[in-house]
């Protein structure tokens, strides 16, 4: 894999450091398929917004159907940031994504906008609204692979009771299905000699946090996921993976082998019609609306869930306005025209 062609960024920069604590920051979660992307569009177009990705795969240039990026239509509404980042065989570490995803907020700021975090991926979510402080380990091709060849020899689970020896609170937090994690956190352990978890503390960023989970029942969302999976389909998701591995990215690529894409691996190769790939996508995604939830728990008092079953958007634009007018000097409350008030 290559080393990525990320802007000019470097782990420490995008940091808001020295910055006035108290600056609005819009964040929206909740499983895939729930309508997050259409709720922030509209949140942020109300306000003069400016939505920044956190997810992992949206990343990625030319992975668009099966990752359910936001539309050509919808960026022309708000403007969005850190899609299409990296080449699928390049890889970003979560430190570069938290400076990028710093340098992001900090510039949507510093031109009057309201920045809004929005994405499934857990893990990125937390690293800005907790201000993790992650290890900053280069990549280490020659133990990665090491890693790898002990996981694909013993299993999953014997790694992952490697890592349990050295690092039990790590072990405690990853799921050991989830073989890169787990690589990472004993990469970080063995070459500096300390886990992970002591590593990770954390110093939260000087931003005012408004956090808004989406949620719908179980049975209703499936239906959704399902429908979605459909919809890509007919939007030609087979043929987006046949131009990426004609490309030469192949399915161990950890961009290819994320959901809606290594499924077609035995498709390609004859082995199982189109119709069991659609199936199996829709039950790797179901899985994976499972572990989304250990990232965003109902009982967090910090996420404002709303039921996505019906429209969310009255409620979640009266928690905006609320939250933005917070912000306002009592002496400027009776124009409310700053931070877009005005058109909510």
């Amino acid at each position: 894999m290559k080393m990525p062609s990320l802007p000019n960024v470097s782990l420490a920069d995008g940091q808001p450091v020295h910055q006035p604590a108290d600056r609005p920051l819009i964040v929206v979660v909740g499983p895939t398929a729930v309508g997050k992307t259409a709720l922030a569009v509209r949140l942020a177009e109300a306000v003069g917004g400016e939505i920044v990705s956190a997810d992992s795969r949206q990343v990625y240039r030319g992975m668009d159907i099966g990752t359910a990026k936001a539309t050509p239509e919808e960026r022309a509404r708000v403007p969005h940031h850190l899609l299409d980042l990296l080449d699928p065989d390049e890889t970003l570490s979560l430190a570069q994504f938290q400076a990028l995803a710093y340098c992001a907020i900090e510039e949507v700021l510093g031109r009057g906008g309201v920045p809004f975090l929005v994405g499934g991926t857990g893990q990125y979510v937390m690293a800005i609204v907790e201000g993790w402080q992650v290890p900053h380990v280069p990549p280490d091709r020659n133990l990665r692979d090491q890693l790898y060849r002990q996981a694909s020899k013993e299993g999953a689970e014997a790694l992952h009771a490697r890592l349990r020896a050295l690092d039990p609170v790590a072990a405690e937090r990853i799921d050991p299905r989830n073989v890169r994690r787990v690589i990472r956190a004993l990469e970080v352990c063995l070459i500096t000699g300390q886990p992970i978890s002591a590593q990770q503390q954390k110093s939260p960023p000087p931003y005012r946090v408004l956090i808004i989970g989406l949620t719908m029942p179980r049975p209703q969302l499936y239906r959704r996921i399902d429908e979605r999976i459909e919809q890509m389909i007919r939007a030609g998701l087979e043929e987006e993976v046949r131009r990426l591995v004609a490309q030469g990215y192949g399915f161990d690529l950890p961009s290819m082998s994320g959901v809606g894409y290594i499924q077609f691996a035995p498709y390609l190769a004859g082995e199982v019609p189109l119709t069991e790939v659609v199936q199996s996508i829709k039950r790797a995604t179901r899985r994976f609306v499972r572990q989304q939830s250990t990232w965003f728990r109902r009982d967090d008092p910090r996420i404002h869930w709303l039921d996505a079953t019906n429209d969310p958007y009255p409620i979640a634009r009266d928690l905006v306005h609320r939250f933005l007018q917070s912000f306002i000097p009592e002496e400027d409350n009776k124009g409310i025209g700053a931070l877009g008030l005005r058109t909510l």
